[in-house]
């Protein structure tokens, strides 16, 4: 059996004049515009107001994106504290001169709970239900919008797998050279002509050749998560679990956090609690995902239909 490996190598975004848009912040503008689709369906379903579901939205923004930002510092760059703080809110580092960065390092643990912490905002100030009746409706477009933050990871080749001669290997270029290196060594001006001028200049060949080839663990996440996606889907609108509160959101939780925890054995270690002896027996995504699979588990067996 011979590898199907192929080199990835795309651009950032689109551009429009001097202006790109990102390809990884449109996938977050996908992952949000279907989310609000999806909850608009189940609170027209339950006869919630669009002032609610304005309300849901906006909390889940602030929640997510807060959330994984700080989970990302907290958890892999905890020296930003120390080093860099205004950077873990801000789209700029200060640590030798001032620049632009954007929002560089999300965190899917901290996102999941600040998530929570939002919803049972949410849940006391709006609609004055149950936190885990909102939990188990949120999960729904919370597992589609997983999917699209893999594809970004994918499309910005990033949290990648180990090195693999497997049949799905895929030879990361961006991650093999960085940008600064790949102008310097063409002597190009823009970024992507760097990229192409190595890809296609016969000088480069064998460089080209010795690059190795990694798992995409981002799209064994996405193609996974599409299938926790449909089972919730299932349960909501086909079954009466929506009535056990706790249910579907112990499935979310045990599902997609028991394939964060699978895919992380193919995944290249991001740090955090590795380097910590007593820890690198599994890698930091592993140890925080334990904790949710737990809970999930705690919630399914604890639920009870409610009418």
């Amino acid at each position: 059996m011979y590898a199907l490996n192929f080199i990835w190598n795309p651009h950032e975004g689109i551009g429009i004049g001097s202006f790109e848009i990102k390809f990884y912040s449109m996938m977050f503008i996908i992952a949000f515009g279907l989310g609000l689709v999806i909850m608009r369906k189940i609170y027209q379903r339950e006869g919630l107001t669009e002032k609610q579901l304005d309300a849901i939205f906006i909390y889940s923004i602030i929640s997510i994106l807060l959330g994984a930002r700080l989970g990302h510092v907290i958890f892999y760059q905890s020296e930003l504290f120390r080093e860099d703080p205004f950077s873990i809110l801000l789209p700029f580092s200060f640590k030798d001169g001032f620049r632009f960065t954007g929002f560089m390092g999300l965190a899917s643990h901290g996102a999941a709970i600040a998530m929570i912490i939002g919803m049972w905002i949410y849940s006391k100030k709006v609609v004055q239900k149950p936190v885990l009746w909102v939990l188990d409706r949120v999960v729904l477009p919370v597992s589609s919008g997983a999917v699209f933050v893999r594809i970004g990871n994918f499309l910005n080749s990033e949290i990648l797998g180990d090195t693999t001669s497997s049949l799905f290997g895929v030879k990361f270029l961006r991650d093999a050279v960085s940008k600064t290196a790949a102008m310097k060594e063409t002597g190009q001006s823009d970024v992507n002509e760097a990229y192409q001028e190595l890809l296609t200049n016969p000088k480069y060949a064998n460089f080209i050749q010795a690059i190795p080839a990694k798992h995409p663990a981002q799209l064994y996440e996405a193609i996974a998560y599409v299938f926790v996606f449909a089972i919730l889907m299932y349960l909501y609108w086909k079954t009466e679990k929506r009535n056990q509160n706790g249910y579907i959101f112990g499935l979310f939780l045990v599902l997609l956090w028991g394939v964060r925890f699978i895919v992380e054995f193919v995944k290249e270690s991001q740090a955090g609690f590795e380097k910590y002896e007593m820890f690198n027996a599994l890698s930091t995504g592993q140890w925080l995902s334990i904790p949710f699979v737990i809970i999930g588990l705690y919630f399914m067996f604890k639920s009870k239909p409610t009418n």
